[in-house]
């Protein structure tokens, strides 16, 4: 599996780390990373991690300025493209198919190529117009996965919290993590007796 793996400067670079972490783990999956600048000053100041620390996790990484490259056209067959986190500035960007570098440009021909593309878009509150983009990427074929906490897990961690937005990432790819934790579909009577 090809995948292209986005990290913007959305508040939340743990979860595009934790992604390429679980990723790189999967010998059948190739990754091809693209950072943003905002991305890279976001990830030293929330992780103290350098560029560096994400692109060694990728097989190939590509600058976002290259927009001439294999990641920018529809014949280099890639299964899907995950951003994580994805800004407000970035979803709007690929919502209005503005191309202006290589992250939009790439995400951009996911969509026209019909092919996966997941944005785990992190912003709280959302305004009007953060929704009507949203709608108008679910009406394009966009999946879009906020990294939104769940508690049925009986997490113990920040990073029980992170693994578990990451892997429904992962499943929505169709590669499960082995180790997901998933909810039991215990009933009212189950409970009962425990």
């Amino acid at each position: 599996m090809r995948l292209i793996v986005g990290v913007s400067g959305a508040s939340g670079s743990i979860y595009g780390l934790r992604l390429l972490e679980k990723l790189r783990r999967d010998p059948s999956v190739e990754i091809h990373l693209v950072l943003t600048r905002s991305a890279k000053r976001t990830a030293f100041l929330e992780l103290g991690k350098k560029a560096a620390d994400f692109k060694r996790l990728a097989h190939y990484s590509y600058p976002l300025e290259d927009v001439g490259c294999r990641l920018a056209s529809g014949s280099f067959l890639t299964d899907g493209m995950v951003i994580a986190p994805c800004s407000i500035h970035t979803m709007s960007a690929i919502a209005a198919g503005i191309s202006s570098n290589l992250l939009v440009r790439a995400a951009d021909v996911t969509l026209k190529e019909r092919r996966k593309l997941i944005l785990m878009v992190r912003e709280t509150p959302l305004h009007l117009g953060h929704l009507r983009t949203m709608v108008a990427l679910a009406e394009m074929g966009a999946i879009l996965c906020p990294p939104v906490p769940a508690f049925y897990h009986q997490p113990q961690t920040v990073m029980d919290i992170v693994d578990h937005s990451v892997d429904r990432v992962l499943d929505l790819l169709g590669l499960p993590a082995g180790d997901a934790k998933r909810w039991d579909g215990r009933s009212l009577e189950d409970e009962a007796k425990a």
